[in-house]
């Protein structure tokens, strides 16, 4: 049969023509600015419900502002795209400034909504709430409600929301334009190659420990040349942050990124606790796998080291291949899912300059598709990252009949359908492995996951903490910075890490992302969640793929508590919940070490 041959460079004409000179892309964006306009107006005469019969008037608010919200995801999707795909195109960054200034008045107004909505006398509310007009917004309405920040005037509100655009956020894009812009030169196999950032870091799995470790130190270097810089950025963003907090009386800087996760504070400490019980187990891989490279501990250069030495490498055709018939086995929505992606332009994964260093999946609402963008370079770990952007984009196929304000789902859940990819990715992987070998490449790469979500994402979480808790009393040096994130890393990792990227606070884009603050619990929960419903696949086979879609349905209108108990019965408030995870995992570090115990493998 003749092999498939797909191409590596996304299409973006089809959303809007003409990249980041397209006029069809501006009428849209004028389409915008009078929809938000009109908002404004609508809200002018909107006041507190004092009746039962303002039902319809609220329902046709929310639904308007649902219309608003997708319609402001498809476009700045779009200017997303164009800015990582070509790092150096101002006009796309021009246009990121117009849209950010007209979802800045947007928020504006959808504050002003929730004020009121907030200020609504509680018996009128809550017949109003109950109604068979609002059941489908019911859990966003009572969210806004009890969420909203009634500390701040609307003089306020306003201030803040103005110098978002061009104050707070901005310190995020500059974060990304800097990366992006930095080139480093080095030795491959030979011969000395100019590289960026994205480029460089996927030399971490490179066969070659020469060039592992050249790449890890001219990032080091790089990062240390420049310090000062991320430094500024990162105390900016966070004192920012911060003052907004302090003003609205939010008293605990884990709050907002709490709420934001639809988690309560208990289900996070439980998490937390139980894989702290379980690190040694993770420990003991490295370890061995050290042992096996002939270290006494684990160098963090060559933790994403290939298993076996030999320089093996996948075409992207063969990648997309093996993706789709994996996926096929899980469910016919996902494989025609999957299908569409690879064959319609849906992937940007061709290895070149002038690419963004960091994967991402954007959703675009209106048309009903993705886009997922990437850097090729040829290992399984790229055949993983592929893997876990598609599973956000299916996401977002699951959520394409789900109305305006209930199509925003917590990064939690987010995280849980891309690793539930990784899972069926693994689990077929392992189930065609014939030699010990092949068993143990496989069972290496799903440990290293595990040591990412429970140690990485550890020092994150750890650093993050502390970093804002001295934040409080001023700006933190870079020096200190560096000190801070060393000792999360030697925390986090149980002393198992031998020369770790203290600079990670640096090079890690998720400190820097300003919408979305400790975006580092979230792939944890999603992590061992993910573990949970794949275990429940594995039990109904194709029969699940229907329960899963309902699941991501559920995923932008419940708590997360609220969503694994209706869906998997679970209550993740205990720590059972998160042992069965956590021994899942640990059954494949006894795996891993029962078959290196015999001989060592070249």
């Amino acid at each position: 049969m003749e092999k498939m041959s797909y191409i590596k460079n996304w299409n973006l004409d089809k959303i809007f023509l003409g990249g980041s000179n397209s006029n069809q892309f501006l009428d849209y964006v004028k389409q915008l600015e009078v929809l938000v306009c009109d908002l404004e107006r609508c809200v002018k005469s909107f006041n507190p419900p004092i009746s039962r019969n303002e039902v319809a008037n609220l329902g046709n608010l929310v639904v308007y502002i649902g219309e608003i919200c997708i319609n402001l995801s498809q476009a700045n999707s779009f200017i997303t795209c164009l800015l990582s795909q070509n790092t150096k195109d101002q006009d796309a960054a021009t246009l990121r400034g117009k849209v950010g200034q007209i979802e800045s008045n947007f928020e504006k107004e959808l504050s002003k909504v929730k004020i009121i909505l907030a200020n609504t006398e509680q018996d009128v509310w809550e017949f109003l709430i109950e109604t068979k007009e609002l059941e489908d917004y019911r859990f966003v309405l009572n969210e806004w409600r009890e969420n909203t920040n009634t500390h701040l005037s609307d003089d306020e509100q306003n201030l803040i929301s103005d110098l978002m655009a061009d104050g707070y956020h901005s310190w995020g894009h500059f974060y990304n334009a800097l990366v992006s812009s930095i080139n480093l030169n080095i030795q491959v196999d030979g011969e000395e190659k100019k590289l960026s950032v994205g480029q460089a870091i996927n030399l971490r799995s490179h066969p070659n420990e020469e060039v592992r470790k050249e790449s890890h130190n001219a990032l080091e270097s790089i990062w240390e040349e420049k310090e000062e810089l991320f430094a500024k950025i990162l105390n900016h963003i966070a004192g920012f942050r911060l003052q907004v907090q302090k003003k609205s009386g939010v008293k605990s800087v884990l709050e907002v990124p709490l709420k934001d996760n639809r988690m309560k504070e208990e289900t996070m400490n439980v998490m937390w606790s139980v894989i702290s019980k379980y690190k040694k187990h993770f420990s003991d891989y490295l370890n061995r796998k050290a042992e096996m490279m002939g270290d006494s501990s684990m160098k963090a250069y060559n933790f994403w080291a290939p298993f076996t030495k030999s320089n093996q490498t996948i075409q992207y055709d063969e990648a997309a291949e093996l993706i789709t018939e994996h996926f096929s086995q899980f469910g016919t929505e996902l494989e025609n899912f999957v299908k569409q992606a690879f064959n319609e332009g849906w992937i940007e994964a061709e290895d070149r300059d002038n690419k963004s260093a960091i994967p991402f999946c954007a959703g675009f609402p209106l048309t009903s598709e993705s886009r997922v963008f990437m850097t090729f370079g040829g290992t399984f770990l790229n055949v993983l990252t592929l893997v876990h952007e598609l599973g956000h984009a299916f996401h977002n196929y699951a959520m394409k009949s789900v109305n305006g304000v209930n199509k925003r789902y917590p990064m939690s859940i987010a995280e849980t359908a891309s690793t539930f990819s990784e899972m069926i990715i693994f689990d077929a992987a392992m189930k065609k492995a014939k030699s010990k070998e092949d068993k143990l490449i496989i069972l290496d790469e799903k440990l290293k996951r595990s040591v990412m979500n429970f140690m990485n994402i550890h020092s994150r979480f750890l650093f993050e903490q502390r970093f804002y808790e001295e934040r409080k009393e001023g700006i933190v040096s870079s020096k200190r910075l560096t000190q801070l994130m060393e000792e999360a890393i030697h925390e986090a990792y149980d002393g198992s890490l031998e020369q770790p990227s203290t600079y990670s606070w640096v090079w890690t884009p998720h400190y820097y992302i300003t919408k979305s603050p400790f975006y580092n619990f979230p792939y944890t929960f999603g992590y061992l969640f993910a573990l949970g419903i794949f275990e429940k696949a594995k039990e109904k086979g194709k029969e699940f793929e229907k329960d899963y879609l309902n699941l991501l349905r559920d995923s932008g209108s419940m708590t997360v508590e609220d969503l694994v108990m209706k869906h998997l019965g679970e209550d993740i408030t205990l720590e059972e919940f998160w042992e069965k995870g956590m021994e899942m995992c640990v059954k494949d570090v006894e795996e891993f070490l029962k078959l290196t115990s015999l001989d060592d493998i070249e």
